[in-house]
C-alpha cells in the first residue's frame, strides 16, 4: 500500500537523520580504534587508520566543493559566503554540511500542510548529491577501514571490542549506502518504483553476502603480505581505471575533476559492482564478477599455499567455508532478487492527470521558470536503467548541471 505524502517525507526525513548518525558513528569508531592502537604501542596500525581515513575525507570535501562550484548561482538560496564554504571544505566539514542542509530543508518541506514543487525538487536534489557522496565515503574509506581491521585481527589472532565494535559499523554503513545509492537512482526515474520492504532486504542482504568474501579474500592476503598489497591494490585499480576510462564516462562538470571520478570509481570497482555507462549491465556486471572472483581465488590460493597457519583462536577452514557459503548464498540472493523482487521496468500513470510524466521525477519548475534537476545521479540512473532512456526521460543533452 503507497505512503500518504506526509508519511513518506517524515519515513524520508527519518532516514536522512540515521544515514547521518550511521556516519558519524562510524567515523566515532574508527577514531576510538586509531586511539587504542596508539595507546597499545600499535602506532603503524593508527597511523593506517588515520591515513585511510584523511585520504577519504580530502576527496570527499573535494567532490562536493567541486559539486557546489558547478551548480548554478542563486540554487541554493541563502548560504554562507564562498569563503565560509571554502574553509568548511578545508576542515573537513563540508559534507557533515551537506548533511545537515538536506536534513534541513527536509524538516521544512515536512513542515508545510503543501509544499511546492520547487522545495520538493529542492530537497530531492540535496537528498541524491549527499546518497552519492555517502556512496563515495564508504568504498574509499569504510571499506578500506574494515579490510584493515579484519586483517589485523587475521594477523594478531584475536579481536577487541573496539574491533567488533568497528566491523559492525563497517558492515552496516557499507550495505546502508549501497542501498541508499540504489534508491535514490530510482527517485530520478518516474518509470521506476520506489523499492518496497521485502526488496530492499533482499537487496541489502545480497549486497553484503557477496562483499563480504571480497573483503576477506584481500584480508587473508594483507595479513600474510602486507608489504604486497599495496602493490596488488595499484595494479587492479590501474585496470579498472582503464576501463572505466574506455566507457567515456560523463559524470563530473570538466575534464580534470572527471578524473577523479574515475579515480574513484576504480576504487569501488576493487571491491564491488558499480555502472558508469549506458546501455545493457548484464554482461559489463558478469565480467566484472569472474574478474572478482578470478583475483579473490588467486589471494586466497596464494595464502594457502605460503603460509595455511593462522593464530589458534581462527580457523582457516572455517574461514574458507564462511567466504564460499557467502558467495554461493549472495549469488542465489542476488538471482532471486532480479527474478521475483526487482520492480518492474514500466511507466505508471500520474495519479492526476493519469498521463505520463516526461522526464526525471526531481524535474520541477523552478526560479525564473526554468527547470531543476540533478544532472549528475539522472545520468547514472539511465546508465543502471537503460530501458528508461528509449522513454525519452532524459532533458536534452548539453544543459547545464542542475536548471534547465
Amino acid at each position: 500500500m503507497p505512503l500518504s505524502p506526509r508519511v513518506a517525507l517524515l519515513r524520508d526525513l527519518v532516514l536522512g537523520v540515521l544515514g547521518t548518525a550511521a556516519f558519524l558513528l562510524d567515523l566515532g569508531a574508527d577514531l576510538w580504534a586509531a586511539g587504542q592502537y596508539a595507546l597499545r604501542g600499535r602506532y603503524l596500525w593508527a597511523a593506517l587508520v588515520l591515513a585511510l581515513l584523511g585520504l577519504a575525507s580530502a576527496l570527499l570535501q573535494l567532490f562536493s566543493w567541486v559539486w557546489l562550484r558547478a551548480d548554478p548561482a542563486g540554487l541554493h538560496g541563502p548560504k554562507p559566503p564562498g569563503h565560509c564554504l571554502a574553509l568548511l571544505h578545508l576542515l573537513q566539514l563540508g559534507y557533515l554540511y551537506r548533511c545537515l542542509q538536506g536534513l534541513w530543508q527536509g524538516l521544512l518541506v515536512w513542515q508545510q500542510e503543501t509544499p511546492s514543487e520547487f522545495d520538493l525538487a529542492y530537497a530531492d536534489f540535496l537528498s541524491l548529491d549527499i546518497s552519492m557522496l555517502r556512496l563515495f565515503e564508504t568504498f574509499l574509506e569504510t571499506t578500506p577501514q574494515l579490510t584493515l581491521v579484519l586483517a589485523i585481527m587475521l594477523q594478531s589472532g584475536q579481536a577487541e571490542n573496539y574491533q567488533w565494535f568497528g566491523v559492525c559499523t563497517s558492515v552496516l554503513s557499507i550495505s546502508w549506502a549501497l542501498l541508499d545509492y540504489h534508491q535514490a537512482l530510482r527517485t530520478c526515474l518516474p518509470s521506476k518504483s520506489g523499492l518496497g520492504w521485502a526488496a530492499s532486504a533482499i537487496y541489502f542482504l545480497w549486497n553484503l553476502l557477496l562483499l563480504c568474501p571480497r573483503l576477506l579474500a584481500v584480508a587473508l592476503f594483507s595479513a600474510l603480505f602486507p608489504q604486497y598489497v599495496a602493490l596488488h591494490f595499484l595494479g587492479l585499480w590501474l585496470v579498472l581505471l582503464l576501463w572505466v576510462w574506455l566507457q567515456r564516462t560523463d559524470f563530473m562538470p570538466d575534464p580534470g575533476s572527471e578524473w577523479l571520478y574515475r579515480a574513484t570509481v576504480a576504487t569501488i570497482l576493487y571491491f564491488s559492482w558499480f555502472n558508469v555507462s549506458e546501455g545493457h549491465t548484464r554482461g559489463r556486471a558478469i565480467i566484472h564478477l569472474v574478474f572478482l572472483l578470478s583475483d579473490s581465488i588467486l589471494l586466497v590460493a596464494t595464502w594457502v599455499n605460503y603460509s595455511p597457519w593462522l593464530p589458534s583462536e581462527i580457523s582457516l577452514h572455517v574461514c574458507l567455508a564462511v567466504g564460499g557459503i557467502c558467495f554461493l548464498a549472495g549469488l542465489a540472493v542476488r538471482l532471486g532478487y532480479y527474478r521475483w523482487l526487482h520492480p518492474s521496468c514500466r511507466w505508471e500513470p500520474d495519479p492526476v492527470d493519469g498521463t505520463r510524466v516526461d522526464g526525471p521525477r526531481n524535474l520541477f519548475p523552478c526560479k525564473n521558470h526554468q527547470l531543476l534537476w540533478n544532472r549528475r545521479m539522472t545520468q547514472l540512473a539511465l546508465s543502471f536503467f537503460p530501458k528508461a532512456k528509449d522513454e525519452g526521460v532524459l532533458p536534452a543533452k548539453g544543459e547545464v548541471n542542475g536548471v534547465l
